[in-house]
C-alpha cells in the first residue's frame, strides 16, 4: 500500500470538485439550502502521526448524522451492548430513506442506530437527568473524539432543525408510544437536533475516524475513549449502515467504514491506518456527499485499501 502523500490528497481534491455540479444542498432543512454547494475539503491523519489537508477542510460544517455515531459510542458506554441492542435499536440495514416511519409500524424497533428513529432511541439510552446533562456529557465526549476544542453549536442550523423538525417528533412520539424511547420525548429531541447542530470540520472528523480506526484509543494522547469491542461495532455498523441507503454500492466502490451527514460530511475509518474526513455539501438523492464519495473513491483506487 503507498503512502498517503499531500499530492495525492490534491489530486483526490481536484477529482472530487469536478462533481459538485451534479449535486446540491439538503433543501428540507433551511439552513442548509444556502450553504455553498462548490466547497469541498478533505483531511487525512493516520495513526503513525501523519496529519494532511487540502482544500476547505478547516471551514465549519453542521456535523447532521455523524454525530449519530458519536451518540451510539455514548450509549454502549452508558447502557452496553445488550440493553441497547437486545430492546432499543436493531443493527440491519433498511433500503429506506433515514427518516422513513413506515417499518415502525410493524416492527416496533427502528432497524439500526443511524437511521433517524434509531439515533433518536439511542439519544433517549444516554445517561443524564435532564436533557440539558444529556447534550453536555455528549458535546465533551464529541469534543474529546474530534480531538478538538473548536467544536460548536451552530444556533441557526439548531433553530431550523428544531422548526423543520415534524418527521422527527411523529419518529419520536411514536418510539414513545411503543416503549422504545426513554424518558421526556421533547427533551430527548432537543438533545438530537442540538448534536446534528453541531459545527465542526473535515479535520475534526477525520480525528473522530482516527479514533475510530485506532480500536478506540486516540494515537495522539494515547487515551482510550471508547472500548475496542464497541469501536469495533461502529465500524461493522458504518460498512452496512452508514452511508444511508446507498451504503451497498458505496461499499462496493469504495469499502471504507463510513457515516455521511446531509451537512456534507463524511467520516472513514480505515482500521490500524488512518481517518479520513471529507466535506461537500452538494449532495446525491440518498443525502450522501457527490464529491466527498469521489474523493474516497479516487484514494480507494490510488492506495489499493478498499476493505473487501
Amino acid at each position: 500500500m503507498p503512502n498517503i502523500t499531500q499530492a495525492m490528497l490534491e489530486e483526490a481534491l481536484a477529482y472530487g470538485r469536478t462533481f459538485t455540479s451534479q449535486g446540491k444542498t439538503a433543501q428540507y432543512i433551511p439552513y442548509l439550502r444556502h450553504v455553498d454547494r462548490d466547497l469541498v475539503g478533505i483531511s487525512v491523519q493516520t495513526a503513525d502521526g501523519q496529519r494532511l489537508s487540502a482544500g476547505d477542510a478547516q471551514t465549519r460544517f453542521t456535523v447532521q448524522s455523524i454525530a449519530k455515531v458519536v451518540a451510539l459510542a455514548l450509549a454502549l458506554q452508558d447502557r452496553g451492548e445488550k440493553y441497547l441492542f437486545s430492546g432499543r435499536v436493531g443493527l440491519e440495514p433498511t433500503g429506506d430513506p433515514f427518516n422513513s416511519i413506515i417499518r415502525l409500524e410493524t416492527d416496533k424497533k427502528p432497524y439500526n442506530p443511524f437511521i433517524n428513529a434509531g439515533a433518536i432511541a439511542v439519544v433517549g439510552a444516554i445517561k443524564g437527568r435532564t436533557g440539558t446533562e444529556k447534550f453536555e456529557r455528549l458535546f465533551r465526549f464529541f469534543e474529546k473524539l474530534c480531538g478538538s476544542k473548536g467544536i460548536s453549536l451552530c444556533g441557526e442550523a439548531y433553530l431550523s432543525e428544531r422548526e423543520t423538525g415534524d418527521k422527527n417528533r411523529a419518529l419520536a412520539y411514536h418510539l414513545k408510544a411503543t416503549k422504545m424511547l426513554e424518558g421526556d420525548v421533547g427533551e430527548n429531541l432537543d438533545v438530537y437536533f442540538r448534536m446534528c447542530s453541531l459545527y465542526v470540520t473535515a479535520e475534526d472528523i477525520a480525528h473522530l475516524a482516527l479514533v475510530l480506526a485506532n480500536r478506540g484509543v486516540d494515537p495522539v494522547t494515547g487515551e482510550r475513549l471508547m472500548a475496542a469491542e464497541h469501536a469495533r461495532i461502529i465500524r461493522a455498523l458504518m460498512v452496512t449502515c452508514g452511508m444511508y441507503e446507498g451504503s451497498g454500492e458505496f461499499a462496493v466502490k469504495v469499502g471504507f467504514p463510513s457515516k455521511s451527514g446531509v451537512g456534507g460530511g463524511i467520516a472513514s475509518a480505515m482500521l490500524d491506518r488512518m481517518g479520513i474526513g471529507v466535506f461537500g455539501p452538494a449532495l446525491d438523492g440518498r443525502g450522501n456527499s457527490v464529491a466527498g464519495i469521489a474523493m474516497l473513491e479516487y484514494l480507494a483506487k490510488a492506495m489499493d485499501i478498499r476493505l473487501f
